[in-house]
């Protein structure tokens, strides 16, 4: 027993609950290596023995519990000390134990009840969902990677790059209860202390809840891996306090956590509309768009546009502005203007000195098609997108 690597521990645990014997054991005995092996995945994960506790998780608790009960019980010792490469058995001692028999989770639970405090029977304290549960467990459920040597390279860059700051780390977002974010292949994200990089993502099936799904392979800068599922991943991210997305490094930080040189306090991307009488705006007025950055106020900003060959020489109207706070304008404009280059107009005009010029600004792009960009520059994952004129939309930029 005391050759046996965790992995091949946990490929005879994989039936546990099974009521026929495995390797000469009883069932008892596999419920007993099942029960530590869960305990020994918290550590692993936690990186520390579960205890107990009014302000710990009732799952970390109930493996408290489980932990003394086995600590008490001579036989599990026995069975259990070869496994034991963490020394979760040399803690003290419990004076009275259950038997064996009788260590099964809902007696444990039963155990715990009322020890979160005196509360209304309606109220339901530190429970997690089945889904909750079951991204937990796929998190934790790591195994080698057979063929780390290929994304270490990765890894090195993407650390480097937040170093510099070429990268930065955005939160997980969740609104109204639903996720935001998607996750796709070549994303990178921090979860459980490690970066994760999303190798491969399969296909798309339908879940029993409805919901669309996908199996990831997710490899870990630890040199481990898990197949999760998208959504596991998602609520996983979203449970980690310290659970981030990791940005392109195409855009550099757009909110920057300090101030830097070109940063303001606030800032407004401004869509301007032109009252030109040039043939070309005129028949493309509706799509036709000024999209900028300014940190002072827009109507200040374009009280001389009849005078500014930038501006097309004609007045302009404002149809719509968008505050954001602690921006790069310089960087924030370089990105919107990179995500709608394809739709750039190319129209030449002539100055008031008679001088040609080629305004850099205007776009053909639909108004709700800047709403939904700014919505993905708020939540960052704008640099994952490109501007497709033909479909008049935004579409993922695939990684070659």
């Amino acid at each position: 027993m005391s050759d046996l690597d965790l992995d091949e521990l946990r490929s005879e645990l994989d039936d546990f609950a099974q009521p026929e014997k495995k390797g000469g054991r009883s069932a008892r005995e596999e419920r007993i290596l099942a029960g530590f092996d869960e305990i020994q995945r918290f550590v692993e994960q936690h990186g520390h023995a579960p205890q107990h506790g009014e302000d710990r998780d009732i799952f970390e608790r109930l493996y408290a519990v489980r932990l003394d009960r086995l600590r008490a019980l001579e036989e599990s010792r026995s069975l259990l000390a070869p496994l034991d490469r963490q020394g979760l058995l040399a803690g003290a001692e419990v004076v009275s134990a259950a038997p064996v028999e009788a260590m099964d989770d809902d007696e444990l639970l039963a155990e715990l009840e009322g020890a979160a405090g005196a509360a209304d029977i309606t109220e339901l304290r530190h429970v997690r969902t089945s889904a909750d549960k079951r991204a937990a467990e796929e998190i934790a459920n790591r195994e080698p990677c057979p063929d780390f040597l290929k994304f270490k390279p990765l890894f090195a860059d993407v650390q480097r790059e937040l170093d510099t700051g070429a990268r930065t780390t955005r939160p997980f977002v969740k609104d109204a209860g639903f996720l935001k974010a998607d996750i796709t292949k070549g994303q990178f994200f921090i979860i459980g202390g490690q970066i994760a990089y999303v190798a491969e993502v399969g296909e798309l099936f339908k879940a029993p809840n409805g919901e669309y799904d996908a199996r990831l392979r997710v490899v870990y800068s630890n040199e481990t891996q898990s197949n999760l599922l998208r959504r596991s991943l998602q609520r996983a991210l979203y449970k980690d306090e310290a659970g981030r997305r990791i940005t392109d490094p195409a855009a550099g930080p757009l909110f920057a956590a300090k101030g830097e040189e070109g940063d303001h306090a606030s800032g407004t991307i401004y869509v301007l509309r032109s009252k030109s009488e040039n043939l070309v705006v005129e028949q493309h007025r509706d799509v036709l768009h000024k999209i900028g950055v300014t940190g002072g106020d827009v109507k200040t900003r374009i009280a001389n546009a009849r005078l500014d060959p930038t501006f097309l020489l004609a007045d302009v109207e404002i149809v719509a502005t968008y505050k954001l706070s602690n921006i790069n304008r310089t960087k924030l404009e370089n990105v919107i203007h990179r995500i709608f280059e394809p739709a750039r107009l190319d129209i030449e005009i002539k100055d008031r000195f008679g001088n040609p010029v080629i305004p850099r600004e205007w776009f053909l792009v639909p108004l709700f098609v800047v709403d939904e960009a700014v919505e993905k520059i708020r939540d960052g994952t704008i640099t994952e997108y490109r501007y497709d004129p033909k479909a008049a939309a935004l579409v993922r930029f695939v990684r070659p």
